[in-house]
């Protein structure tokens, strides 16, 4: 296959027409993926100095096929000329060149979100994203949450009983998607806990350009004047889990999506339920409180609100990722104001509180696809030097 599609603006008399000439782009890009080859856009930009042309090869297009209509149009729209094309073989999955290609040691960071990952990536990571949730790639929506309990599930399950759920049973991390046109929609993965998890499955939900993720989980609550029950919603994180130290240094901040934020503080509100917003510590350590005495001493220099061990995890792979995302956690338990976790509490905490709590952060994201349906801003998640690749004059 050696067609090269063009599109660049002039061509067409009107909106409708460019639409259909990027229908016609990602099926030709979805015909050469299917012929054993790499699809490659090529984005002329003469709007740029510094980096007039950018490229980058995609793998699996189908599956984040409403990303790359809307980014080329966003492009075309810009004045930017856009080619597809064919590119070299698509590596088999049992290649051992594969990883060679896809080591994120030497990962360009500063890459156009378009192109942020190689095609091998995306190929090994959709892949196991099918393997890990037990659904099919292109079945995830743009809004993703993230929980560690079943409980969760049940009511996703009352709330969309239609959405699409896992092929098999037993899968480690099941996913749950209600669909929507244009994939609008909202997809819950049940990620099991612990922040080697959370890597696990945002290293590979990244590569399908998300619109946001949310972490919806519980947490120990660390202040005096905290009760069972209340909300906390993040506004920075201590790393403690330390799983993403060797590829993302420890002294970047790192924080959640303001207008997420602000929607689910109003969503709060709008309940009237109690809330802090504050630093959340994640560890890697379920046993925490057997290492009190260096714990608590972070706990305080960092003046943090609660603990959990997910939560730092999803917002540094968010940050690396160049994608929104948030927490809103409900304390469970105050382990260091002698209410630690114990069963038959917890069970009633947790039928108490399921609903709400996953309730408020879908309307929150409801209010984010009202106001922004193309996407939320992410500027203050892009590379220091993007402004050099792109911008008009």
């Amino acid at each position: 296959m050696s067609e090269t599609l063009k599109l660049v603006k002039d061509q067409f008399s009107s909106e409708k027409e460019l639409k259909k000439a990027i229908v016609k782009a990602c099926d030709l890009m979805e015909e050469i993926y299917a012929s054993g080859k790499y699809p490659k856009l090529i984005v002329e930009r003469t709007w740029s100095k510094h980096n007039p042309v950018i490229d980058g090869e995609l793998a699996q297009p189908a599956a984040y096929r409403w990303y790359l209509k809307r980014e080329i149009e966003r492009l075309v729209d810009n004045g930017a000329t856009v080619f597809v094309k064919p590119s070299r073989e698509a590596l088999a999955m049992n290649n051992p060149d594969l990883f060679d290609n896809l080591d994120e040691s030497d990962w360009d960071i500063t890459q156009k979100k378009l192109f942020l990952f190689r095609a091998e990536r995306i190929d090994i990571s959709l892949d196991r994203l099918q393997h890990y949730t037990g659904t099919k790639p292109e079945d995830f929506q743009r809004y993703i949450l993230f929980t560690n309990y079943d409980m969760h599930v049940e009511v996703f399950l009352e709330m969309f009983p239609d959405c699409e759920k896992p092929a098999r049973g037993g899968v480690q991390m099941p996913a749950y998607h209600h669909k929507m046109e244009n994939n609008s929609g909202l997809t819950l993965v049940n990620i099991g806990v612990g922040p080697s998890n959370a890597k696990t499955i945002t290293d590979h939900v990244g590569v399908l350009r998300p619109d946001a993720m949310v972490m919806v989980g519980h947490c120990g609550g660390l202040r005096n004047h905290q009760d069972i029950g209340d909300f906390v919603l993040a506004n920075g994180y201590y790393r403690a889990d330390k799983v993403l130290d060797d590829l993302f240094p420890i002294g970047i901040p790192i924080s959640p999506n303001y207008i997420l934020n602000r929607y689910m503080q109003e969503v709060m509100d709008q309940n009237e339920m109690t809330h802090r917003i504050g630093t959340v510590y994640t560890t890697a350590n379920r046993n925490w409180e057997f290492s009190k005495a260096r714990t608590v001493e972070e706990i305080h220099m960092s003046r943090s609100v609660a603990i959990d061990m997910e939560s730092s995890t999803v917002a540094t792979n968010g940050f690396r990722y160049r994608i929104p995302h948030a927490t809103l956690l409900c304390v469970s338990d105050k382990p260091l104001h002698g209410k630690p976790k114990l069963s038959e509490h917890a069970q009633s905490f947790y039928q108490n509180s399921k609903e709400l709590h996953l309730k408020m952060v879908i309307d929150a994201l409801q209010m984010v696809k009202d106001n922004y349906p193309e996407g939320l801003p992410n500027s203050s998640i892009r590379a220091f030097n993007e402004p050099l690749m792109g911008g008009t004059e």
